[in-house]
């Protein structure tokens, strides 16, 4: 299952579960906060099945594995993420 399905998933969506950061360099982006910051892409889990704290885990792993740098776009040294490549990350499979 993909994480579409199972979150909303936006920028500016002030109470989200949590936020990845969406710019930065490729080292950064990807970083999950509980910060809101209006630029930040925000994840609000809508499934029963999942645990926000579960959830927040994962993709924290993923984010030190470095995963989110095969996403990076941007020719300057100020990298992006979007949002489709956050909402096809699959579940259970990460």
């Amino acid at each position: 299952m993909r994480l579409k399905f199972a979150c909303e998933i936006r920028t500016g969506l002030e109470d989200a579960d949590f936020w990845l950061q969406r710019r930065g360099s490729t080292k950064s982006i990807g970083k999950p906060t509980r910060d809101y910051s209006r630029d930040n892409i925000g994840i609000k889990i809508t499934s029963k099945d999942i645990l926000p704290a579960y959830l927040y885990y994962a993709l924290e792993h993923l984010f030190v594995s470095g995963y989110w740098e095969q996403f990076a776009i941007g020719t300057t040294n100020l990298k992006n993420l979007r949002l489709e490549d956050v909402k096809n990350v699959k579940l259970g499979g990460m």
